[in-house]
């Protein structure tokens, strides 16, 4: 693959002139932002990028402009914190938006899923949940809340909810680090027919941010499901919340 870095900054199949304005003149840091990109390539995976400093000399900038390049690089996940240093950031997660569960779509990327349970809650079905889980409004259901791992790095935050009666042991039985899909499957036999998703990119709350381990400034995309058995009954709600530096989404389109 040809991954050269041309002077407009983009890269082959990149729209023409990426980020230059029909005017011809580029902004400074997005001057800066092109240089450190190449740098980028030449470091590779896990290298430790020179300080702020080092590089507003190197380029002969202000460090301002240097801290701007390189928070537009945050941000689109090309590099990321580590300790007190910055370093190259690997491929982004490709996750398929399908019934495959998260676990499935991180091992085919050869890492290790895991999740960090922040709290399984029992509470009255409120009126307007009611119609996704199948239930009257005020039937118990289950709020189970996991911060989602991809070889112990805090990558996301989920929160599934569910009606008691289609997991009634579900406080008791469920291992809160594994699969809650092969949990359903393999466990209470329920098989997943089909769901509805809407995509869309927000902002965290400062809660969420805290709980996932990023700035409130850093993007997110969020992906609301509500999913049916084999037979078409309804059967659960998920809001997904990843970091939009660490995933991306694909799906698959025929006619």
């Amino acid at each position: 693959m040809d991954n050269r870095h041309y002077t407009d900054g983009t890269t082959p199949g990149a729209p023409i002139r990426a980020g230059i304005p029909e005017h011809g003149r580029i902004p400074k840091y997005y001057a800066v932002k092109t240089q450190v990109a190449a740098l980028l390539d030449e470091l590779g995976e896990g290298g430790l990028l020179p300080t702020e400093r080092e590089l507003a000399v190197r380029f002969e900038v202000s460090r301002e402009t240097v801290r701007q390049a390189l928070r537009d690089l945050l941000l689109e996940g090309r590099l990321r914190r580590l300790g007190r240093g910055t370093v190259v950031a690997g491929p982004k997660l490709e996750q398929p938006l399908s019934l495959a569960s998260y676990t499935e779509g991180v091992r085919r990327q050869g890492l290790r899923p895991g999740r960090s349970l922040v709290g399984l809650d029992r509470f009255p079905c409120p009126r307007a949940l009611a119609p996704d889980l199948g239930v009257e409004a005020g039937a118990p259901v289950w709020h189970l809340e996991r911060v989602l791992l991809a070889d112990d790095e805090r990558v996301g935050l989920e929160s599934t909810y569910i009606a008691v009666e289609r997991a009634p042991g579900l406080d008791a039985g469920f291992e809160p680090d594994s699969s809650f899909y092969g949990y359903l499957r393999d466990s209470l036999g329920i098989c997943f027919g089909d769901a509805d998703e809407r995509l869309e990119t927000v902002l965290a709350t400062p809660r969420e941010a805290l709980l996932i381990g990023t700035p409130p400034a850093l993007p997110m995309l969020l992906i609301h499901r509500v999913s049916r058995d084999s037979e078409g009954r309804p059967l659960e709600r998920v809001r997904s919340l990843y970091r939009g530096d660490r995933f991306s989404f694909t799906a698959h389109l025929g006619s």
